[in-house]
């Protein structure tokens, strides 16, 4: 009787940790607040004020760079696109464009990934305040195995690649990818 009591006190412990509220790891709460920045597979728009043959939409290859016409190839990935105009503008004011005035936007990010007990699982583009449980509705929803309450993330971030559980509430970003594990009952 008193070995059962503890090992009884273990298991309940056990599956009230279950029930408790996930939060996301402070990586990706850090991110949420921080500006975006370009990596491989998102599309720009580069304006270019007064050069109509300069302005046209790019995108960033997998070495991260973009190719524009007079410049040759810029490097993107890890910038801002504010960040990337004035790049840009320098590189324009070395001998081509007498005071140039750059704007870039994104016009497309890069896709975003969502695999296991989904309908359908695949890539998707990604849409500006998408959360882990609006990713799961584009993916088709839940399968009758999914666990509805968390989900894994993976996300790479200044060269790193943090994978976390998080809450359906999430946020997510360009470029993450989603695992919906098999609930245990």
């Amino acid at each position: 009787m008193r070995l059962i009591m503890p090992l009884l006190c273990l298991a309940v412990a056990g599956m009230l940790q279950g029930c408790a509220r996930l939060h996301a790891p402070t990586e990706f709460q850090a991110v949420a607040s921080q500006p975006y920045t370009l990596d491989s597979g998102d599309r720009v728009r580069v304006i270019v004020f007064g050069q109509d043959s300069l302005s046209n939409s790019f995108a960033v290859d997998s070495s991260g760079q973009i190719a524009m016409p007079l410049i040759g190839l810029v490097p993107a990935q890890g910038r801002t696109p504010a960040d990337l105009a004035r790049a840009i503008e320098g590189r324009l004011r070395a001998g081509y464009v007498r005071e140039p005035r750059v704007s870039v936007e994104v016009e497309a990010y890069r896709p975003f990934f969502v695999l296991g007990e989904v309908t359908t699982s695949g890539q998707y583009p990604y849409v500006n305040g998408m959360t882990v449980e609006t990713a799961v509705a584009i993916a088709g929803g839940y399968t009758p195995r999914a666990a509805r309450d968390r989900a894994e993330l993976t996300r790479t971030q200044e060269g790193r690649t943090v994978t976390a559980d998080v809450p359906m509430s999430q946020p997510v970003r360009p470029g993450d990818t989603i695992v919906v594990r098999e609930r245990y009952f």
